[in-house]
This record gives C-alpha cells, structure tokens and sequence, in this order.
C-alpha cells in the first residue's frame, strides 16, 4: 500500500505546515531541535523518512533558517528519503540578483548553489518557490534539483476583491511591478495605475509622475514584497495627492523589520494592509491592521496534483 507523502518544517514555519495539513492528506513529520549549551543547534528527524517522498517546508528569511533548511533536507536524504520536495514560500536575498559595483556578492546565487548542494534523493530534488522578486532566480539552481515557480494569484486575487468592494483602481509602488499590476487588473477587469520614481540613494526615492486616473477611487496597491514600507508610504501619499478617496495596500511577501509595521500603521494613509503568511513576520503582526491571507490553499493543491491521492 502507497504511504502518503510526509511533510516536515523547519520551527519557523510550523504554522503554515499546519495550515497545509488541514487541506491535503500528508502525514506531519516531526523533528526534535534544541541548543546545546556551547549555542550549537542539535536536531534529530524523529520521523522515520526511509523509502518515503518528503516534503520540507522552509524559508531562508535568516541565515540560520537556512542552514536548518539545509541541513534537514541533507540528513533525510542520507536516511532513505525517496524523493526530496522543497517547499520555500520566501526565498531572501531577491534583490540581490545581480553584482551592480565590482566586488558585491550575488547573494541570491549563492544561497540557490547552496540549496542546489543539497545529495540528490533517488527520486530527485525539487524546491517550489513562490512570487519571486525576480523570476530569473530560477535559473540559478544547478546540477539535478528542478526548480518550480508558484504563484500566489488565486487568493490575492480573492482578497483585493473582497477589499476593493464595486470599483477601485488597482496600482503599484513603481513602474518596476508594473507588469504584475496590470495582469491581475486584467484578471479583475480594473483600471490599473503606477508611478514613476526615481532611486536617489540606497534608501531615498523621488516620485517623478503618475500614470492613472485616481480622483474620486478607492486606490489598492500591490507590491510582491513590503520590506521597510519607505517606497509603499510615498506612493500611497502620492495617490492620495492626486485625488484617491482611500489606500489599501497588499502584498504577497511582508519583511516589514523592526517597528516598519507600525510606522504604516501610523503613517494614517492605509485602511488596512493584507499580507499573505509567506513570511513569519505576518505571524507575529497581531494588530487587525494587518489582514492575514493564507497560501496553504496553492501549496495544497500542488501536492495533490503532484503526488494524487493526498486529497483531504
């Protein structure tokens, strides 16, 4: 008889393992982790993986996150794991991509080559990525794990309906995501709207333009990734300037360090600001500010799909 996948996480991502397993019929593996008293990690798979297809969810939102990814994934392919699927809902370091002045590191391939270093299962190695920053990180994966890019459309989609009400104007930070805007306005049967901007220094920007109609709209404003809410606070001023009667903001990736969260809140230009639960920091922002939106509906019908049979 055919076991059912078993889907493991990493601590910081139990509670999207949860989520995911209320939908698809994975057994929940279970890991022990603690520090030892020098501060080194010691973490024991205490779900037997040998002969099974495993599923690790994990994120590389810091560096140890990504070392506990790593050496997970590693240690159950050394016990017997069939197949290898990584599932990463943010993959870090997006924007560092590409070297712009001589001598910086490209740190999104370096940390895809680590993950690609993962032994290959007799099944093979995949890793499941979601709305990345730049789509061309793909192409950074090497030797025989095969990437996949997911993406959270269906339940933003869902959510900027259910906050847009009967009309709205959905827009974005920069021309940069314009093309996202203008697909999921396509989807919506919206006008879409950005603005032009212009990177003075490393964490300074002047709007230059606008090229949407927004007097008199309720004005939604999409972005893949809220880091520190610098760029999202300017264009939300900057649509309210031009008439809008209200600024909702969401985003599919909330980074949002230190107290960014609460300079949006008391910035005074947003009615509330969604995030999806790609990133732990969404979990830890209680205020009813910040709408929660789940993508645990998308990673569970990839599983399904993928391994059959695994429906709840």
């Amino acid at each position: 008889m055919r076991r059912h996948p078993i889907l493991f996480s990493t601590r910081s991502y139990a509670y999207l393992q949860e989520r995911i397993l209320q939908q698809c019929d994975l057994e929940k593996g279970e890991v022990e982790v603690k520090r030892i008293p020098d501060g080194e990690r010691y973490q024991r798979i205490a779900s037997e993986v040998d002969e099974r297809e495993v599923v690790l969810l994990g994120g590389t939102t810091t560096d140890e996150d990504t070392l506990e990814l790593y050496d997970l994934a590693g240690a159950m392919v050394k016990y017997g794991a069939r197949g290898m699927t990584l599932l990463v809902p943010y993959f870090a370091y997006s924007t560092m991509e590409r070297a712009v002045r001589h001598g910086e590191v490209v740190t999104a391939k370096s940390r895809a080559r680590l993950l690609s270093s993962i032994p290959l299962a007799p099944n093979g190695n995949r890793i499941i990525l979601m709305d990345l920053h730049s789509e061309g990180l793909n192409y950074y994966f090497e030797g025989g794990i095969v990437p996949t890019h997911l993406y959270a459309k269906p339940v933003i989609l869902e959510t900027i309906r259910e906050l847009g009400g009967a009309q709205f104007v959905l827009a974005s930070t920069d021309a940069g995501r314009a093309k996202w805007v203008e697909s999921l306005a396509n989807d919506l049967g919206v006008d879409a709207g950005f603005v032009f901007k212009r990177r003075l220094s490393g964490n300074r920007t002047e709007l230059r333009a606008m090229n949407a109609k927004v007097n008199g709209s309720h004005v939604i404003i999409y972005d893949d990734m809220i880091r520190t809410g610098g760029s999202l606070i300017q264009a939300a001023q900057a649509y309210l300037d031009a008439g809008a009667t209200a600024i909702t903001a969401i985003a599919t990736h909330g980074i949002l360090p230190g107290d960014a969260g609460e300079r949006l809140k008391e910035s005074g230009l947003f009615q509330c600001v969604a995030l999806t639960d790609t990133h732990p920091r969404g979990e830890e922002l209680q205020d009813p500010f910040f709408r929660k939106v789940s993508v645990a509906s998308i990673y569970a019908r990839f599983l399904r799909e993928h391994y059959g049979g695994a429906n709840k």
